[in-house]
């Protein structure tokens, strides 16, 4: 067997789910925003979905560490192309309403919450199997996210422009089914880590929690991501399609701006994945949350022409690039690998815990103030935010450390 096969096939897996799941990003909200016309019901969409994926990525982490990271993830991404088959189906139909909708996003986010957490999960096993460092592994992850996002953004622009926004869907579901086929083709079944069978599912949760707790550099960059993935999610749900209506532009350039984003990305991605191991952590990480978060915000509200805007997008997206490999890293040195599952999956579930309250402050904001206005606000907070590794001192222990053993 090629001992890189199992690599391949996780990045492969999470270019095709993760690129999906951007494409489903984009057409859920401007189905709504284009039918209701309602920048607050857009956002509760974003909500319907985004609170049953943070509860089912809290609670799965110790059934990822029981049936094992590899059966998750197939079943979950197999379930999900059913789920997101659903909103195509009904719309065909002619049942479609945003109350049949918000349901059917609410599944979805729950499928596929494990399923992104198996995957993680899976990192330290693909990088054992094909003795690959650490840091390799998580750039090029790193790299195969951004990747997804950029295909996933470009496709969902000319998709939703040729079909419209619930036909476009198809393409996610396809994408889900040929993520669960590569994983369980292309990563062989292992032997996972020895562990105490009689001990609960609660007890195992709570180990998980303790672990997650204990550790002051996984608390504060859970508590820092939290409070970025808010404003992130605000602003890819419902400040920037606002933006694109108010301007008079069509869906495409959505895609356009997110596809600028990622694609920068994926080369920050690649060169942390190549030069990762020597990059001061410290300083990139605050570097990379000042570019990718507080930037594009700024030059949005600024109304910029369209090139300064797809440039400042491309310059922020590049340092975007080496977060999810540093931080990958810093989650498998820390967490024993009889508990990543559970561990990563919490750490997950807490990160993502305000995003689904994103769309909506997002929607009233922009009720209220003005998407300028709305602009402007998200953008100074977070600036505030990613300001935190200057000013807490428990960030200053991200140094890099041994792999915490079982």
């Amino acid at each position: 067997m090629n001992i890189h096969r199992a690599f391949v096939a996780l990045a492969g897996a999470t270019v095709l789910s993760t690129s999906g799941t951007r494409l489903s990003a984009i057409a859920i909200p401007w189905l709504v925003l284009t039918t209701t016309g309602s920048p607050v019901l857009t956002g509760l969409a974003g909500f319907a979905e985004m609170l049953p994926y943070v509860l089912a990525k809290a609670l799965g982490g110790p059934l990822i560490d029981r049936i094992g990271a590899r059966r998750i993830a197939i079943w979950c991404d197999y379930l999900s192309t059913i789920g997101v088959a659903l909103v195509p189906l009904f719309y065909w139909a002619g049942l479609l309403s945003i109350w049949v909708l918000l349901p059917s996003v609410a599944l979805i986010g729950a499928l596929r919450a494990p399923s992104d957490a198996a995957k993680q999960a899976l990192v330290p096993t693909v990088a054992a199997l094909g003795k690959v460092p650490l840091e390799r592994v998580t750039g090029v992850m790193g790299a195969s996210d951004r990747l997804a996002g950029t295909v996933g953004a470009a496709a969902a622009g000319g998709l939703i422009a040729l079909l419209g926004p619930a036909p476009a869907l198809l393409a996610n579901a396809v994408a889900f089914l040929l993520s669960a086929l590569v994983v369980a083709i292309g990563i062989p079944r292992h032997e996972a880590p020895a562990r105490d069978r009689s001990t609960s599912y609660r007890t195992e949760l709570a180990a998980g929690w303790t672990v997650l707790r204990s550790d002051p550099v996984l608390r504060a960059l859970v508590i820092m991501i939290a409070i970025t993935n808010l404003f992130d999610q605000a602003y890819a749900t419902v400040l920037l399609p606002v933006w694109v209506r108010t301007a008079g532009l069509d869906v495409t350039w959505v895609g356009i701006f997110l596809a600028a984003f990622s694609g920068a990305s994926i080369v920050g991605a690649g060169i942390a994945a190549a030069i990762g191991e020597r990059l001061p952590r410290l300083t990139v990480y605050t570097i990379g949350f000042l570019c990718a978060g507080p930037m594009p915000l700024a030059i949005f509200a600024m109304d910029a022409a369209l090139p300064v805007l797809v440039g400042v997008l491309v310059v922020s997206g590049f340092a975007a690039g080496f977060l999810n490999p540093i931080l990958g890293v810093i989650l498998f040195e820390r967490i024993p690998s009889a508990m990543v599952g559970r561990v990563i999956a919490l750490f997950g579930a807490l990160a993502w815990g305000l995003m689904p309250f994103g769309g909506l402050y997002a929607g009233l904001l922009v009720d209220n103030l003005g998407i300028v206005v709305a602009l402007g606000i998200t953008g100074l907070l977070y600036l505030l935010a990613t300001l935190a590794p200057v000013a807490i001192p428990s960030f200053r222990q991200m140094r890099r450390k041994p792999l915490v053993p079982a």
